[in-house]
């Protein structure tokens, strides 16, 4: 079988007398962009900074593309590409002078350094501002310049750690897009708490929360990690809402507008379906019913209770 491109055995880190993760398992097989999503002080950037090689684990094993990066650093780290929150630029180098001291910092041939910053700065949107210095950039380019050093030695997995912070919403969109882009031929780990961010970029999630691993699925299945137990209903002619609390299964009843309401009822699926079947018989002209999903931000606050 193939090798994750990342694997994470026990990892266990403390700082002094407190553990800040505690026995975390984890792999990351495919391409695409995976969410490290975790509130303050749960442990997310202890974790990522073990996985990125800055920080040594107390206990455990990180794998990056079958290699222990504890026993094999260097070979490790150049499979690694990381954008740190605060990007490590060197305001007073062109961006062709930065990402070529960044390529030489991670080893790419020297024959193939300057097709290596040429490909990363295409590939980012800087290539047009090669000669100008970072300082004079703005912050939606310094971030695509921070992106582009993660990327110019072509790694197998890339770490961008709150890669929007800061930015204008049409920034955000535009390395949201790139983000994307460079998911398409590598793994990507997204750390953030910001839950349209996840929403927007992410295939899979993995959360931490008092140093533990409190879920590791896919976007569908954290956004259905809490029960859905709400209906929205539309009615051409509609009963009384004392005949629709009527029904069973159903809890609750609020109308909200003449023709439209929200209905409370006990999660099973043939609720639905019996109301669905008694609007057709009853003749109230069922115009919509859809079963409403979790809020994230629901989501994200029953995960962070669950933690141990």
């Amino acid at each position: 079988m193939e090798n994750a491109i990342v694997k994470v055995e026990n990892l266990s880190h403390k700082y002094t007398s407190q553990w800040a993760v505690r026995d975390i398992n984890f792999e990351i097989r495919s391409q695409g962009v995976v969410g490290l999503l975790g509130s303050n002080g749960a442990g997310k950037s202890t974790t990522m900074n073990i996985i990125c090689g800055v920080l040594k684990q107390t206990k455990g094993d990180v794998y990056i593309n079958g290699i222990n990066l504890k026993d094999n650093p260097v070979e490790a780290k150049k499979n690694i590409g990381f954008m740190p929150q605060k990007l490590p630029l060197h305001l007073d180098f062109t961006v062709e002078e930065y990402l070529t001291y960044c390529a030489e910092l991670r080893m790419v041939e020297k024959a193939k350094i300057k097709s290596a910053v040429v490909e990363a700065s295409e590939r980012c949107g800087v290539a047009h501002f090669r000669e100008r210095l970072l300082r004079n950039l703005s912050g939606g380019y310094q971030q695509r310049v921070g992106i582009a050093q993660a990327i110019v030695h072509n790694p197998k997995f890339v770490v961008l750690d709150e890669p929007t912070n800061g930015l204008d919403p049409n920034q955000i969109v535009e390395v949201r897009h790139l983000i994307k882009d460079i998911s398409k031929e590598r793994s990507v780990l997204l750390s953030t708490h910001i839950l349209t961010e996840v929403q927007a970029t992410c295939q899979e999630i993995k959360m931490i929360e008092e140093g533990q691993l409190v879920f590791s699925g896919t976007m569908e299945m954290f956004d259905n990690y809490i029960e859905p137990n709400t209906l929205v209903i539309s009615l051409d002619t509609p009963p009384v809402e004392e005949r629709l609390k009527e029904i069973e299964g159903i809890r609750s009843v609020e109308q909200l507008s003449p023709y439209k309401f929200r209905m409370g009822y006990d999660g099973d699926k043939y609720t639905a379906q019996r109301l669905a079947v008694m609007s057709v018989q009853q003749g109230w002209g069922l115009m919509e019913l859809m079963i409403e999903k979790s809020n994230l931000d629901a989501v994200f606050a029953r995960l962070s209770k669950k933690s141990k």
